[in-house]
């Protein structure tokens, strides 16, 4: 469906947190240089699990262990890309983003989620791919796709074309 000019939304349900970390694999496995995924939902919604399944589909080693960069703001892992996951869950706001310099990692030669990614507010990347998650019961997720700009609509029709097999929320 479209969500207005330059921008398209899919909306999806997964049962288990396997099918959300597959679902986002297969996302993690389109990502190209520059990508950025923004990650959005409640604390428990499933952030840190799909940024787990991005690091999977960009051939991240499975010696690392992917988690919520919570206290040190961004862990960077090298994989086919080099995967940049941040967390601004103790961020004040877009400023404070700002004097971080987190540019560098967004706009560079890997592929970076950001869980909280709101919280950048009007420093959100133009070019960007939003997920938000809602719960749907104990172990389901609803998953809400915005691509933002040419590109990530690519890389969301890209996506849908390799389905799930789930229906839609």
């Amino acid at each position: 469906m479209q969500g207005g000019e330059g921008v398209d939304d899919w909306v999806i349900d997964t049962s288990s947190p396997e099918e959300t970390l597959l679902l986002a694999e297969s996302l993690g496995r389109l990502l190209e240089p520059g990508d950025v995924i923004g990650l959005i939902g409640e604390l428990g919604s499933g952030k840190t699990l799909f940024a787990q399944g991005l690091a999977r589909g960009l051939e991240v080693s499975g010696s690392f262990t992917v988690t919520s960069p919570t206290f040190t703001l961004v862990n960077e892992y090298p994989g086919r890309l080099t995967f940049y996951h941040l967390d601004l869950y103790r961020i004040d706001g877009p400023a404070q983003c700002v004097a971080l310099g987190l540019d560098e990692l967004l706009y560079g030669q890997g592929a970076a989620a950001i869980e909280w990614a709101e919280r950048l507010g009007p420093e959100l990347p133009e070019e960007r791919l939003e997920v938000h998650l809602t719960f749907t019961g104990e172990t389901g997720r609803c998953l809400q796709f915005r691509a933002f700009g040419g590109r990530m609509q690519g890389r969301l029709a890209a996506l849908k074309a390799v389905g799930t097999g789930r229906s839609p929320c």
